[in-house]
């Protein structure tokens, strides 16, 4: 970036200022809450994340230095929930994502299965064929605790449990089962990724650095060798 489009320092300045003013309406809307789910408390969440991130945008343009802290994005957080208080309905969705890290392995699965059936079919010869017998045949959540023996490999999965006052009527949702969910009648979900576990480890990785080597050991020690006798 050149140095006519970086921010002044009076911006940046202005940019804190609207973070403390973000704070302090928010541990206000927060003191004053009427429920757990008030609307002014995640509107002022919001606010307070949009604040902060434009002012860590600023302050890295004009200083190239970061805040210390992370607030999550208004994208990343689900809206207050307005459903029913005592819902008569739920849908669960689930989506789980894999790769099929084995053929082979998939595709004599497949090959099990029609020869069980047995009603001479080749749909086991390809592997489109082969998942959609694998799937005919085991139940999903049977698929996820047996991936492994199936060939597959686990990506990104996430379940979300909706409420509603009225059950849908039979085929209603068929066509299009995805299209038609209201965030703000989401009661809970739950997300696995692997990305969790490399935040994970980078955090871990970050503590040892931090940490330093462990002073219980002397680099100029040698260490004595096993002895595979004993």
């Amino acid at each position: 970036m050149s140095d006519a489009a970086q921010p002044t320092a009076a911006e940046v300045r202005a940019a804190a200022e609207a973070v403390k003013t973000a704070l302090d309406r928010h541990l206000a809307a927060v003191e004053r809450r009427s429920g757990e789910d008030d609307p002014a408390v995640y509107e002022a969440f919001n606010e307070l994340a949009a604040a902060a991130e434009a002012y860590d945008e600023l302050l890295y343009d004009r200083y190239d230095e970061v805040t210390p802290f992370e607030i999550p994005s208004a994208e990343e957080a689900l809206p207050p929930y307005t459903g029913p208080e005592e819902p008569n309905a739920l849908s669960v969705l689930i989506r789980r994502d894999y790769t099929v890290a084995e053929p082979q392995r998939l595709l004599g699965h497949a090959q099990r299965i029609e020869a069980a059936d047995d009603e001479g079919s080749d749909a086991s010869g390809t592997v489109h064929g082969a998942l959609g017998l694998l799937f005919g045949e085991f139940e999903p959540d049977e698929i996820a605790s047996r991936h492994k023996e199936f060939g597959l490999e686990e990506g990104d999965s996430t379940l979300w449990v909706t409420a509603s006052d009225e059950p849908a009527e039979p085929g209603e949702w068929l066509e299009a089962p995805f299209e038609q969910v209201d965030p703000q009648q989401v009661v809970c979900r739950f997300d696995v990724s692997a990305v969790f576990d490399e935040e994970l480890e980078d955090d871990t990785d970050d503590d040892e650095l931090e940490d330093g080597p462990d002073p219980s050991l002397d680099e100029d020690e040698d260490l004595e060798p096993l002895d595979a006798d004993r």
